[in-house]
This record gives structure tokens, C-alpha cells and sequence, in this order.
């Protein structure tokens, strides 16, 4: 894990993951999160948090394969500004712990829209909870969590696209089929922009090192942590949704599938 991967291709739950059946491995490194390790077996890496039940976890591992638990991608995820900015959902999660882990050039995302069906299966296996979508501090805009790792992303010289050909998803990276993702470069973002956010971020010192953020939720302010999203989806150059009554909600763009 010490060389840099030129391409990781994250893993979601979402009923599009699996379409990842069919794709060649070629060099990249496959994460997967939570349930993603059964779509396919030559997966490396498992991201999972503490509470996964152990009777999903593989039973066994195959050479080169490891399992990634809080231990290792909270001090990581702090590292870039922790949970409460980030969002606390294992999609988010193992991005920022790829990125900081592995040093990639290209992260694609598939299985982790984040939309989730009324009249059909809400995961790859059937029907799941919708964790994203839980009344949670750090989940208020999921549009700006995405807008914010992909700025960092960005600043690091990795690109981040999602490969999901579905028809909504709450990420805003671009689209890109699988075979356009290694050549895939960063989105441009605004500099002047993306300072503001993290200093903004720093003058709140909403970080908790523990990442069990929950336990010191009633120290954060919503109203200053849809300030914050509303700076990274302007440094990201992205219009969208955000909390009914914060006064910055607008349509998303870019988040449906065009074509």
C-alpha cells in the first residue's frame, strides 16, 4: 500500500455497483464498502465502520486483500478535516481515506448515488437503510460533502469521477465510463474559494478526534455548517440542494444524468 495507485475505484452498495461484475481489474485497486465485497472477489481492500455486523464480513481473505476499520481512516479522515465536514457516511469515509492512504491520481465512484428507490431494490443485495439520508449534523448537504472532496481531491492532483450510469445521484463529480477513468484529469476549482472554506472550517473547530462526533453533536451549529457547504459548492463551481429553510436551496446541476 506505500506505492501510489494510479486509479482506485471505490465500491458502493447502490444497485448500479454491479455493473462492476463485468469490468476488467486491470491495475486498479478496488475498495469496497461495506456489503460491496460480495459483487466480485478480487476485490483489495474492505472499508467498514465498527458496528458492521461481523456475520457480513468475508469469512476468509484472500492474498493482498485487507480490511480498513476505524482504527486506521479516523486519524486519516481527521487529517483532512474530519467527519463533521466531510459527512458521516462510509461513501465519504472511504474516499478520504483512499486519497490520503494511497495518494491516487483518479477516484471513481460507483454503487454511491446516495438516491434510493421507492419501487425497487435500494442496494445491489435488495433492500437497505438509507444511511446517508439519516437525520444526521454532518448530512445536511450531501451535494456539498461530495463538492468538498472533490476540491481536495483536486489540490492533491487526484481527480474524482463517478461511473455510475444511473439517473439521479447526490454526487456532483462528473460521469465517466470505465474505460475513460484513468485518463480522467482534476476539475478545476476555485483557489481563492476553497481558503475561505478551510479557514472558515478552521475558525469553527468542528473537529472531534475521536471521529464519534454524535457525542458532542449539540456543540454545532446547522446554520454554520450550511455556511460552510454553501462556500465548498461555490469553490467547486456546483449549484445545489440544501436544507429546506436555510435560504441557499436551489436545483441541483450536474447531479442528473444527462444523455
Amino acid at each position: 500500500m506505500g506505492r501510489r495507485m494510479h486509479t482506485v475505484i471505490i465500491m458502493g452498495s447502490g444497485p448500479g455497483v454491479l455493473a462492476a461484475q463485468g469490468w476488467p481489474k486491470q491495475d486498479h485497486l478496488l475498495v469496497a464498502i461495506n456489503n460491496a465485497w460480495q459483487v466480485r472477489p478480487d476485490w483489495d481492500v474492505l472499508i467498514h465502520p465498527d458496528d458492521f455486523p461481523q456475520d457480513r464480513r468475508p469469512e476468509r481473505l484472500a492474498k493482498g486483500q485487507r480490511i480498513v476499520t476505524s482504527a486506521e481512516y479516523v486519524p486519516l479522515q481527521n487529517a483532512l478535516g474530519g467527519f463533521v465536514y466531510a459527512g458521516g457516511t462510509m461513501a465519504f469515509t472511504a474516499a478520504y481515506w483512499a486519497l490520503r492512504a494511497l495518494h491516487p491520481k483518479v477516484i471513481a465512484m460507483v454503487g454511491c448515488d446516495m438516491v434510493y428507490s421507492t419501487k425497487g431494490p435500494t442496494h445491489f443485495y435488495g433492500t437497505g437503510t438509507a444511511d446517508p439520508l439519516r437525520d444526521d449534523i454532518t448530512l445536511r448537504s450531501l451535494e456539498a460533502k461530495s463538492a468538498r472532496f472533490m476540491v481536495l481531491a483536486a489540490r492533491a492532483g487526484c481527480a474524482v469521477v463517478n461511473l455510475s450510469d444511473a439517473e439521479e445521484s447526490r454526487l456532483v463529480y462528473p460521469r465517466a465510463t470505465y474505460a475513460q477513468a484513468s485518463t480522467t484529469q482534476a476539475r478545476a476549482h476555485d483557489p481563492r474559494l476553497t481558503e475561505a472554506a478551510l479557514h472558515a472550517e478552521a475558525e469553527l473547530g468542528y473537529v472531534v478526534p475521536s471521529g464519534r462526533y454524535w457525542k458532542e453533536a449539540d456543540r454545532f451549529d446547522p446554520a454554520q455548517i450550511d455556511r460552510v457547504d454553501a462556500m465548498w459548492l461555490r469553490a467547486a463551481g456546483v449549484r445545489s440542494a440544501l436544507p429546506v429553510g436555510t435560504g441557499q436551496a436551489d436545483q441541483p446541476r450536474g447531479a442528473r444524468r444527462s444523455g
